[in-house]
Parts: structure tokens; sequence; C-alpha cells
């Protein structure tokens, strides 16, 4: 573990990426514990539905939530083979996590990762214990409840040898508009082995958003990463990191929408350590007036890699920006990675040909563009996420 003194000088290291918010700005302390003990009944209910988090908790391995900076619900029913806690309460049965605890982010990344290591940040610990294969997703929400504040969680999630499991994330503001929500995770999975790991997303329209990502992937093992946010954000920045032994595979898909005023910079970065390794990052995001950056990369360094990275960006109004970055690095001859990018607008001739069918302009642009982000074009998302994803795509007013 780093010194103390090292990380708080951290605190002046701006992100790699994405606008420079000040972290003074939030002076509200939100340590107040907030207990919701029936889902179906709390008044957060409307917030976690609307990203994907199931109150009835049918079809669903657990829930763990959290407001603010402290945990308000965990499901007592768990299956066989899965346990769900806060971070620090696994710290007290597993003797400091010593193993697990900041190994995949390092804490002096920059200003949020050093401010969630000095405030001693809590968050989820999820453990799948070796052999095991969880039948249903497991299901946690992040909601944010005070204006001025600052969200710091650091989540820990562990898949260990030949087990499996589907996580559904899903974060809000219910009454914190102007708040910054800082989210380190750290993800291990074992060998033979596989997480689907599925965000869906939606802050408020001066919400500061700042992720932080990495994850470690065992020998021949699978992660999925699927990001999602329709809804208007103030600034968002996001590049989680995956690091793959032999054989292992990884997949981003993102899908967003940059509204009006709306800074979302995305992306993902995987190093393809491991002999035939693979990698694929998708992108598919809308300018809707905002300034939108979708970002890819992949470094080879091993043998018999393989990579694909696709980025593909419509701009709907004038007035914003998009722009896609890939990268692709080899440190050795014996890789293969491609990518693909394209930036631009919906073609005229789509849109005449939808309105020889009888449709107006503005009902043909909807449609163009609710195809664009079907869930369909996201690979690996659980079943019952990609309905409520298309259910989503097909109520938002994106292109009307």
């Amino acid at each position: 573990m780093p010194e103390s003194q090292t990380v708080r000088e951290a605190l002046n290291k701006k992100g790699a990426y994405g606008k420079d918010l000040d972290l003074e700005h939030y002076d509200v302390r939100a340590d107040e514990t907030i207990e919701v003990d029936d889902l179906e009944k709390s008044e957060y209910r409307k917030y976690m539905e609307n990203v994907g988090v199931v109150a009835n908790e049918i079809e669903r391995s657990g829930t763990m939530m959290f407001i603010d900076n402290n945990p308000s619900h965990c499901s007592p029913k768990i299956q066989e083979g899965l346990e769900v806690m806060s971070v620090k309460d696994a710290m007290k049965k597993y003797d400091g996590l010593t193993d697990y605890y900041w190994k995949a982010v390092e804490p002096t990344k920059d200003k949020y990762t050093a401010k969630t290591y000095l405030e001693d940040g809590n968050g989820y610990f999820v453990r799948v214990k070796a052999g095991y294969h969880i039948k249903y997703p497991l299901q946690t929400c992040m909601l944010m409840n005070m204006n001025r504040s600052i969200q710091n969680v650091h989540n820990i999630v562990i898949v260990e040898d030949n087990a499996s499991l589907e996580m559904i994330t899903g974060c809000s503001t219910a009454h914190a508009d102007d708040s910054l929500h800082v989210g380190v995770s750290e993800i291990f999975i074992g060998d033979n082995s596989s997480l689907s790991f599925s965000m869906i997303h939606s802050w408020g329209k001066q919400t500061g958003v700042r992720p932080r990502t990495g994850t470690i992937v065992g020998k021949n093992s699978n992660y999925v990463n699927n990001y999602v946010i329709l809804n208007p954000v103030g600034s968002l920045q996001s590049f989680p990191a995956a690091y793959l032994s032999d054989g292992a595979s990884a997949t981003y898909n993102t899908m967003c929408i940059a509204h009006e005023n709306s800074e979302v910079d995305t992306g993902g970065l995987v190093y393809l350590n491991g002999r035939k390794s693979k990698a694929e990052i998708m992108s598919r995001s809308i300018s809707m007036g905002g300034k939108l950056t979708a970002r890819g990369r992949m470094v080879g360094n091993a043998p018999e890699a393989k990579g694909h990275l696709e980025c593909r960006s419509i701009i709907l109004k004038d007035g914003g920006s998009t722009m896609a970055i890939p990268e692709l690095e080899a440190h050795i001859a014996d890789v293969e990675m491609t990518h693909e990018a394209a930036v631009g607008k919906i073609a005229r001739d789509q849109i005449e040909y939808i309105m020889s069918r009888g449709l107006s302009e503005d009902e043909a642009v909807s449609m163009i563009v609710k195809g664009f982000l079907s869930g369909g074009s996201i690979n690996g998302l659980p079943p019952e996420l990609k309905k409520e994803l298309d259910e989503a795509i097909a109520a938002a007013n994106v292109g009307d």
C-alpha cells in the first residue's frame, strides 16, 4: 500500500482525460446511513428501476444498495456459493483483503482515486466461490441523495476459478443533481471463469461522474463489460482497463448519448498480456448537441493475441461534437489487431426510404436512431437487461 503522503500529493493530479473537476466544489459530507428494508415500498424505487434494478428481485440472485457513502440494503437471501457484503465488512472477515485491496487500481492514478483512498471509501464486496455458477444476475445500486456531495465508493468483485456470474449495476441521482460520483471498482476473475458486468446509468444534468475500474482476467476466462448512459449528465469520463492472461477474452460494449451541455468521454483499454488472448471494444454513440469522445485502446504484448476495435458515432444536432479515438499498440510481431471508426450524420437515402412507407421525417430519424442504439448491437447482455434496455430506447426521446 502506498504511503498516505504520496496519495495526498495525487489530490492535485488531474485525470488523464475529461474535464478537470474541482473537488473543493463538493463540500457536503454525505455520511448518513439510510436504511431501506423493503425495496418495493422504498421512495427510491423509481430511481432504481430506471437503471435496471428490479425492486421485487424476481430472477435476481440478490441486491446490494448504497445511498451516498453507506450501505442501505443487502438481500438476506443469497444463492449458495455467492457472498455479498460491504467492503468494510469483508475486510474484517478476510483480514484486510490484502490480495485484492487496491491491487487492480492504483490509488495515485489521479485526484479521484486518491480522494477515495484517503477517505477509506466503502462499497460492495462480491465473491463467487470456486466451482459455483450463479443462476440469476446479482444487482447492485448506487444512488446519490445530497447536493454538493461526493460519493466515494470502492467496490471489489471476485469470481474464483471455474465459476461464473452476471452483474447488473444501476447508478442514479435521487436528490443530488450537482454532485460527484467516484466509483473505484477492482475486479478479479480466476481461471476458466466468466463475468458479465452491465451498467446502466442515469445522472443529473450537473452531475460529475468519474468511475475508475481495473479488471484482472485469469487463464481461459471471459469478461464482458456493458456500459449504457442515455440520459443527460454534466461531465462523465470513464476508461476502464482489463489485463488478460493466456486464452482470456474481454469485450467492452458502450452505448451513450451526449445531450446538450453534456460532456461524455468513454471507452475501454485492454492489455493482451497472455498468449491467444482476445479482445473486442465496441462503441455506439450519439451527439444530440453535447460533447462526445469515444476511446478504445488495445496493447498487444503476447503471441497469437487478437483484437478488434469499432467506434460508430452519429451527430443529430449542430453545436455538439463527436470524436472517435482508436489506438492499437503492438510490442511483438505475432499479434493481429484491427480497428474501424465512423463518424457522421444519418444518410439521407435511409430517411427517404422510411418516409416512403408513410412516416414523417422526424419519425424516420427516430426509427433509425433507435435501431442504431438497439440492444441487439450489444453482445453478451443478460436477457433481462436487454429487454429493459430495448424498452428504455423505445421510450427515449431520441431523434424526435
